[in-house]
């Protein structure tokens, strides 16, 4: 069997935090799939397609990487895609209590699924696509921000 990771998010966009976090857990499993959820509540800056082309190049010739899309419940996605893991990250204290409760349902709801955290370096535990999103809504620069790859002009 392999090990399968599901990296679920938005990724608008994506940003240096989120690729340290993959970068950091590829030799933990045997293929990370970067899935773009779609939720119905959220209203995205950049479209899908434009999303899904920046982590693309920013995992450029990585064979272990794939990337997808996905709606509904992660844990149904990891299902479909025969993954055991879901990896998220963690920057603060507050978003290991919320992904710890997420973690908790989601293995309510599917037992063969467990949720693998990995801390931001600190570098990176800043930066969140809404600030990346907010800095270039005013057209500051966001370069040192964002993943490489990613091109918001």
């Amino acid at each position: 069997m392999s090990n399968i990771a599901v990296f679920p998010g938005s990724f608008d966009p994506i940003t240096k935090g989120h690729v340290n976090i993959i970068e950091r857990a590829l030799p933990l499993f045997d293929k990370i799939i970067i899935a773009i959820g779609k939720n119905s509540n959220k209203k995205y800056m950049y479209d899908s397609d434009k999303r899904k082309e920046w982590i693309i190049n920013s995992f450029k010739g990585n064979n272990k990487i794939e990337v997808d899309e996905y709606d509904g419940l992660t844990v149904d996605y990891c299902k479909k895609v025969n993954a055991n893991f879901i990896l998220r990250g963690l920057r603060t204290s507050a978003d290991f209590e919320f992904e710890r409760a997420i973690a908790h349902t989601n293995h309510k709801l599917n037992p063969k699924v467990d949720t693998v955290f990995i801390l931001s370096s600190e570098e990176y535990s800043s930066i969140s696509s809404s600030i990346v999103r907010e800095v270039a809504s005013h057209g500051g620069d966001v370069s040192m921000l964002i993943g490489r790859g990613v091109d918001l002009s």
